[in-house]
C-alpha cells in the first residue's frame, strides 16, 4: 500500500514538473520574439514578462512606463512583454506618426476588449474599434463643431460665475482650500448642464447626487487598477466570468437617468442646448452627418468599410453620455488643478496672465465671450504647457489589426500586438523640451513649436482618433481659469505639496492628497 502511494506521488510530481516545465518553455519562447528580430528589449520574467513591477504594484503606471522610455534611449522603439504577448514602446515621433496616421488602417484599435452585453456603458467612442467606431465617429462629429460649442458656451459662463461666487468667502478670509475638490465640483456642474441639462449645483451643495457619482467612479483604488490590468491581460476570462469594469450601481444610475431624460424630453417635446439633445437627434435621425474630414486617413480595412447599419439606441446614448461625463469631469478638473499649482509657485507668470485676461475682458464689457477666449494667447500657452508637463492620459495604446513592419525599425507588428506611446515621458524628454521640469509657457510660441517634431506633443492623441471632445475640454478649462483668475489670486500654503507627489492608485494623473492653495482677492483688476 505504501509503495502504491509513493508511486502515485512520484507520478503526480513528475507530471506537475513536466507541465510547469512546458509552461516555462512556452513563456521563454514567447519572450524571445524581439531578440530574434534584433529589436532592443528588457529582461523579462515568467509569467509576467516585463510588467512584473506593475502586477505587484511596486511602482505606478507612470513610473514603469517612464523607465521603459529611458531604458531605450538612443533607439526608436523598444520591445517589452505583457505576460506572453510582445508589445512595443515607441519613442520616435516619426514612428508615432506612422502608427497614428500613415498606417492608421493597421492601428485603428485601442486594443480595449468590450463586453457590451455585461458592460454596456463601456461601449463608447473611446473604446470601440472597427466599423462601430467609424460609424459612431461620423455620427458624433457634428456635436463637437464650433457652432455646437457656441451653443453650449452660455451655460459654461454661467457655471463660471457660480464658481466665482463660491470663492468669495474663501478669498475674503484668505483661506487655504483644497482646490482640486472645488474644481471637480465646477466640472461636475459644467458636465451636468452641458451634457444632461441637469442643474446639479454641486458648487453650493458638495453632496449633490451627481457629484456623489463622480466621486464613486473616480475614487482611486488598487481594486480598480487590478481589474483594468486583468481585463486587458485576460479579456476572454473577463468575458467568460461576465465581469464589468463599471460598477453595477453606477451602470444602473446612468442607464436609468438617460432613459428617464430621453423619455421625458420626447414625451413633452423638451429641447435644450446640450449634448443629450444632440444624441436624441441622432437617435431620431434629425441631425445631419458631418463631412468625414477628420477621419480621412487610410480607411481601406474591411472592418472599417463595413456598411452594417448602426443604430443609435438608448444604450448607445447612455455609453456616449457616460464617456462625456468621464472625460469632461476628470481631465479638465485635473488640468486646471495642475495649472493653478504652477501659477501659485510662479507668481510672475500668474501676474502676466491676469493682466491679459483683464485686458481682454475689459474690451468685451467685462464679459467672457466665445471669441474673447481666442484672443488670450498667453492663456493658450499656459494651458498647453500644463498639458505638456501634466498630460491627463500618460500612455496611449494602439492594437495592430494586420501584420506590418514599422519604417526605420526591425519591428514586425503582428495582429493583436500592442503599441504603447509614453506621452508623459515624451513630454519630459529634454531632446524636445530643454529643462523639462521647468514650467515655461513660451515653449508654445510659434517659433518654439516649429523647432520640434509635431508628434512630440500628444495630450489629446493624434490622427483620426484624436480626442473628439478636445475643443470642449479646452473651452471648459479656459472658462474655469478665467473665472477664477479675473477676480482672485492663488498662492502656495504650508499644505501645498512641494514638490508634487502623484497618486499611484489613480488611473489618470492626480496629486496625492489633493491640492491645497490659498485664495485671496486679486490686488490688480
Amino acid at each position: 500500500m505504501l509503495e502504491a502511494f509513493q508511486s502515485y506521488y512520484v507520478q503526480l510530481g513528475t507530471i506537475s514538473a513536466a507541465i510547469l516545465a512546458a509552461i516555462y518553455v512556452y513563456f521563454k519562447i514567447c519572450h524571445s520574439y524581439w531578440e530574434k528580430l534584433g529589436v532592443p528589449t528588457l529582461p523579462s520574467s515568467v509569467p509576467f514578462g516585463t510588467f512584473q513591477i506593475m502586477i505587484f504594484f511596486n511602482k505606478s503606471v507612470l513610473g514603469f512606463i517612464t523607465e521603459f522610455y529611458k531604458a531605450f534611449e538612443g533607439h526608436k522603439v523598444g520591445g517589452i512583454y505583457r505576460f506572453d504577448k510582445p508589445a512595443l514602446i515607441v519613442r520616435d515621433p516619426e514612428v508615432i506618426k506612422e502608427v497614428f496616421v500613415k498606417k492608421f488602417d493597421h492601428f485603428y484599435s485601442r486594443g480595449m476588449k468590450i463586453n457590451e452585453r455585461d458592460d454596456p456603458l463601456r461601449a463608447h467612442l473611446f473604446t470601440l474599434s472597427g466599423s462601430k467606431w467609424r460609424n459612431l465617429r461620423v455620427k458624433l462629429s457634428p456635436t463637437f463643431t464650433s457652432g455646437k460649442m457656441k451653443m453650449m458656451f452660455g451655460t459654461l459662463v454661467d457655471c463660471g460665475k457660480e464658481f466665482q461666487t463660491c470663492l468669495e468667502t474663501s478669498a475674503k478670509n484668505e483661506e487655504v482650500i483644497e482646490i482640486k475638490e472645488l474644481l471637480a465640483r465646477y466640472s461636475t456642474d459644467v458636465i451636468a448642464s452641458c451634457a444632461f441639462g441637469i442643474q446639479c449645483n454641486s458648487l453650493s451643495n458638495p453632496d449633490a447626487e451627481f457629484r456623489k457619482w463622480g466621486r464613486r467612479i473616480f475614487k482611486p483604488s488598487y481594486k480598480s487598477k487590478f481589474f483594468t490590468i486583468f481585463t486587458n491581460a485576460f479579456p476572454s476570462i473577463f468575458r467568460f466570468l461576465r465581469l464589468s469594469l463599471v460598477p453595477k450601481d453606477v451602470e444602473k444610475y446612468f442607464m436609468g437617468m438617460v432613459k428617464d431624460t430621453v423619455e421625458y424630453r420626447e414625451k413633452n417635446d423638451v429641447k435644450r442646448n446640450d449634448f443629450m439633445q444632440l444624441l436624441i437627434q441622432l437617435k431620431n435621425k434629425t441631425l445631419g452627418v458631418a463631412e468625414e474630414e477628420d477621419i480621412k486617413y487610410n480607411l481601406e480595412d474591411d472592418d472599417l468599410k463595413s456598411n452594417t447599419p448602426f443604430e443609435v439606441t438608448l444604450d448607445v446614448i447612455a455609453a456616449q453620455a457616460f464617456v462625456f461625463f468621464l472625460a469632461g469631469f476628470e481631465t479638465s478638473s485635473t488640468t486646471m488643478t495642475f495649472c493653478l499649482y504652477e501659477l501659485a509657485v510662479n507668481q510672475d507668470i500668474q501676474k502676466r496672465l491676469r493682466e491679459e485676461i483683464n485686458s481682454v475682458l475689459e474690451k468685451n464689457g467685462g464679459e467672457i465671450t466665445y471669441d474673447s477666449i481666442f484672443e488670450m494667447e498667453y492663456l493658450d500657452k499656459i494651458v498647453n504647457e500644463t498639458l505638456r508637463k501634466y498630460p491627463p492620459v500618460q500612455t496611449l495604446t494602439r492594437e495592430c489589426t494586420k501584420t506590418t513592419k514599422l519604417s526605420g525599425t526591425n519591428a514586425v507588428m503582428k495582429k493583436g500586438m500592442h503599441v504603447m506611446i509614453p506621452v508623459m515621458a515624451l513630454h519630459h524628454d529634454p531632446k524636445y523640451y530643454p529643462d523639462p521640469e521647468k514650467f515655461d509657457p513660451e515653449r508654445f510660441s510659434e517659433e518654439e513649436k516649429n523647432k520640434r517634431p509635431h508628434f512630440s506633443y500628444l495630450p489629446f492623441g493624434e490622427g483620426p482618433r484624436i480626442c473628439i471632445g478636445m475643443r470642449f475640454g479646452l473651452m471648459q478649462t479656459k472658462v474655469g481659469l478665467i473665472s477664477l483668475l479675473s477676480k482672485y489670486e492663488v498662492h502656495p500654503s504650508e499644505k501645498t505639496p512641494i514638490p508634487l507627489v502623484f497618486d499611484s492608485k489613480s488611473l489618470v494623473l492626480a496629486p496625492e492628497g489633493g491640492m491645497w492653495l490659498k485664495i485671496v482677492a486679486a490686488t490688480e483688476k
